[in-house]
């Protein structure tokens, strides 16, 4: 049988590098996109020229809805869905907390965390009853630890709910064969920090890096892959952090 998985946010960045790994790994991927459907759809078309199986399907992942249609359209076309990755995730231009509105602070949060919310609830329902084993793993980010003071604590105070989240969940599913995990991703070259109104930040803050550099979206890949596969299978409530030592 298949092993299906649902990536979120998968169009671009962490994202599609997860997806075109997963495809590699012999995974059948359910791509989830909001707006750039060219872009969700090349990535489609890279897993299924290396003899992969993939679907876009576009959705807000804020959206109880468009989740439910999600799961449901990934689960026509591909078999039932035993993974998922909950990647998607927005970010906002950098400014410090008392210059933020509380429009920005609750977008932040839809997206960030009630999305998180949304698609685990809806993996575990369905794994659940199909009485299926599978693994969750929950995109954190490295700013909990930071702060990410002046520039994005929206951002990281999301991210901390991530972790909180993660860790319950995978005490309550234990038992139920469901893994739950999640990766903090440090400085990594990907255009997310277009959206925060700074292209070039990798750049900036590589030297305060132990490892010198930034990190690549596909480095990032190789833990999520890992912590859905087997060879984790004694792992839950893991958060692992893919920083280059910072």
């Amino acid at each position: 049988m298949d092993k299906v998985v649902i990536i979120t946010g998968a169009s671009r960045g962490i994202g599609a590098a997860t997806a075109l790994l997963a495809g590699e790994k012999g995974y059948s991927v359910g791509i989830n996109y909001l707006k750039n459907k060219n872009a969700a759809d090349d990535v489609v078309q890279k897993i299924q020229q290396r003899g992969g199986n993939a679907v876009a399907v576009q959705g807000d992942v804020s959206i109880e809805k468009d989740v439910v249609f999600l799961f449901d359209r990934i689960e026509d076309q591909l078999g039932p869905v035993s993974f998922l990755v909950n990647n998607a995730a927005i970010l906002n231009v950098q400014s410090s907390f008392k210059e933020m509105s509380l429009e920005r602070w609750e977008k932040i949060f839809a997206t960030n965390v009630t999305g998180c919310f949304l698609c685990a609830r809806e993996a575990v329902r369905r794994m659940t009853a199909n009485k299926k084993s599978g693994a969750i793993v929950n995109l954190s980010s490295n700013a909990v630890k930071l702060g990410a003071p002046f520039e994005y604590v929206d951002y990281a105070s999301s991210k901390g709910a991530i972790d909180v989240m993660t860790i319950g969940l995978a005490k309550e599913l234990a038992a139920e064969s469901i893994r739950v995990n999640a990766v903090r991703p440090g400085i990594i070259y990907t255009d997310i920090h277009e959206s925060g109104g700074e292209p070039d930040r990798p750049e900036r803050l590589k030297a305060m890096i132990p490892m010198q550099r930034a990190g690549r979206a596909e480095e990032v890949a190789q833990a999520i892959l890992w912590l859905l596969s087997d060879e984790a299978s004694y792992v839950t409530g893991a958060i692992i952090d893919v920083t280059g030592g910072r």
